[in-house]
């Protein structure tokens, strides 16, 4: 069974940085695209980022691309989301996902990622 872990969340204020962590267990974590998702409360779940099975690869939605930063470590199967200069509209919660299939690039789409963490909430005071 899948699990995926997901910590680093808290307050902040606009301008510092965080960096979320999600440890994923019951996969081979090597040979899977990770990806992170936002989702406030009554909204549609929203990409983030994602990364590619060998790290090689990111991509980023527009509204974080530059501040934040993806990175994927085979070796303590953790992806990590850096993100810096937060802005007050990054608050939220934020979950990371494994992609359905093995040996993907990076797809931004909610619907091929089949786990999703408990997700952890990051709140930036202005």
């Amino acid at each position: 069974q899948v699990q995926l872990v997901e910590f680093g969340g808290g307050l902040v204020q606009a301008g510092d940085s965080l960096r979320l962590s999600c440890v994923v267990s019951g996969r081979t974590f090597s040979r899977y695209a990770m990806g992170w998702f936002r989702q406030a409360p009554g909204k549609e779940r929203s990409f983030v980022g994602a990364v590619s099975w060998n790290g090689g690869i990111t991509d980023y939605a527009d509204s974080v691309k530059g501040r934040f930063t993806i990175s994927k470590d085979n070796a303590k199967n953790t992806v990590y989301l850096q993100m810096n200069s937060l802005k007050h509209e990054n608050t939220t919660i934020y979950y990371c996902a494994v992609d359905k299939s093995p040996f993907r690039v990076v797809r931004r789409s909610t619907i091929v990622y089949n786990c999703f963490g408990q997700g952890t909430k990051v709140t930036v005071s202005t």
